[in-house]
């Protein structure tokens, strides 16, 4: 890897192009050096594991309406939509899916500076491949350098210390992923990477607060303006540049200010894209700092016994989960019974007390709403609070793959004074943990979440087709979705009439 000094540049002072980050980036883009089989198999993986979480979320308010959308955009070639026949104008195509695999909060992640789920990279890269008939290889060398590039980014650049949403990394990475997939030369994605992330900065109140559906929307339409900035550069059209580094660019003005400097880590010439490797995904639907702590609820609540008899409950874990699912966050609404899901979804407190009751985690019945009011729920509920530790906090941030650690100290205090004890580094399902994921617990995955959803046949289907997406030939990447009957589609609540 070579690391790349980031800073704010004046207007008057020399700054060649080629030095500029978005440049860096396109030649990453650019490079033909081969896909390693580790990274392609796990490719894989993910391809299937978005199909798992669309498809538990496929009749979900917030994906029909995302649907809907792209489904009044009938466009040839196109690209499919999980869920129905036909095919839609991709940069549409890219909105649905991707509101469809974000919603349930349940597909990979990766975590360092900053955080992201960089399996948000996979429908924008997939609807431009299925548009213009690439292969399946090509598929596969796009989604291998949209992970590179948001995992590179999210390692150096931090954007929730400045308020802004993470999915600032994604567009960028997405329009990187869409140019490797489509050859572009290096000209091309500079000028689509630049777009990308002019159009997708945000601030976080998406994320915080009472959280609403924007949550799932906001990645989805981060891919949806990748697959127009790409269409844009091809046709000639440029980006404001320097974007990351100019007197009135992004680091200036939305992150760090004129002073702040950046060491950003990207492959060099040749070298493969193996990023993804350092990624992981959820065995449960909450947020990936909830992942440790639910299996740790699952772990002390034999030792616990009778919950009744709990006094309180102390989270010890790293700054991020403390301020941001944590009560650092200082959010009321972490503790309103009438929230919605995705607002549970970031409240620690919440998850680790449904775990500790249920043993256990579901994505639809931890999160019902008689769940959630339950009065016994509610009362441990209260009882629970985080604290920051350094220790977590430093081994959150620590490159070290065999030290990083997203987990907590649990200190649970009884009535009687009693005090049990455990601790968690890393989710059951991470590379190190218990249980690591690997090709049959992606399938494992998806046959639970297709179960009353998708057809066996059509679940068979769409397995065989992914584990075979490397030899799918031109024009065969329809084959990488899945439709649903009638009767499903049926379950959609009923939907108010859009501009559309």
């Amino acid at each position: 890897m070579q690391t790349h000094t980031v800073r704010t540049r004046r207007s008057a002072e020399s700054f060649p192009r080629e030095e500029h980050l978005a440049w860096k980036i396109a030649e990453v883009a650019a490079d033909p050096v081969a896909v390693p089989d580790d990274t392609a198999e796990m490719v894989i993986n993910r391809i299937i594991d978005n199909a798992s979480v669309a498809a538990a979320s496929v009749t979900r308010r917030p994906v029909a309406n995302a649907r809907a959308q792209a489904l009044a955009h009938p466009y040839g070639p196109g690209a499919t939509v999980f869920g129905v026949p036909g095919r839609f104008s991709p940069e549409w195509a890219a909105w649905a899916n991707g509101t469809a695999v974000r919603e349930l909060d349940f597909h990979d992640t990766f975590l360092a500076a900053e955080y992201s789920h960089p399996g948000d990279n996979i429908p924008p890269i997939l609807a431009a491949a299925q548009h213009r008939g690439s292969t399946g290889a090509d598929l596969i060398r796009g989604l291998a350098t949209g992970y590179e590039i948001q995992i590179d980014l999210v390692r150096a650049i931090c954007l929730h210390e400045h308020k802004i949403d993470h999915v600032a990394h994604l567009g960028p990475s997405a329009a990187a992923g869409i140019g490797t997939l489509l050859g572009l030369p290096t000209d091309t994605v500079y000028q689509a990477v630049g777009q990308a992330l002019h159009t997708t900065t945000a601030t976080r109140q998406s994320r915080k607060g009472e959280i609403s559906s924007w949550k799932a929307y906001a990645p989805s339409f981060a891919g949806k303006m990748a697959v127009e900035s790409v269409d844009r550069a091809m046709r000639g059209e440029g980006a404001p540049s320097p974007i990351w580094e100019g007197e009135d660019g992004v680091i200036a003005w939305l992150l760090g200010g004129p002073e702040a400097v950046y060491e950003v880590p990207l492959p060099g010439a040749g070298e493969a894209k193996r990023a993804i490797l350092d990624s992981y995904t959820k065995e449960h639907s909450a947020e990936y700092q909830s992942q440790a702590p639910i299996d740790l609820a699952r772990r002390m609540r034999e030792r616990v016994g009778d919950l009744e008899q709990i006094e309180k409950i102390v989270l010890h874990t790293s700054h991020h989960t403390h301020y941001v699912i944590g009560t650092g966050s200082n959010d009321p609404q972490k503790f309103d019974p009438h929230a919605s899901r995705e607002t549970l979804d970031h409240s620690v407190m919440y998850i680790f007390a449904v775990a500790l009751q249920d043993g256990g985690w579901h994505h639809e019945r931890s999160y019902a709403p008689e769940r959630a009011q339950r009065p016994d729920t509610v009362e441990l509920w209260n009882k629970i609070s985080t604290a920051e530790d350094p220790e977590w906090t430093r081994r959150y941030h620590s490159t070290d793959p065999d030290e990083k650690a997203f987990g907590a100290r649990a200190e649970i205090t009884l009535k009687n004074g009693a005090i049990i004890v455990d601790e968690l580094a890393v989710a059951d399902a991470h590379p190190l943990g218990a249980r690591p994921f690997a090709r049959e617990q992606y399938i494992e995955k998806f046959r639970i979440l297709a179960d009353g959803v998708i057809e066996k046949a059509e679940q068979d289907r769409f397995l065989d087709s992914a584990q075979r997406t490397p030899s799918l030939g031109a024009g065969e990447l329809d084959q990488l979705t899945f439709t649903v009957s009638d009767e499903v589609l049926a379950r959609t609540p009923k939907l108010n009439p859009g501009l559309f």
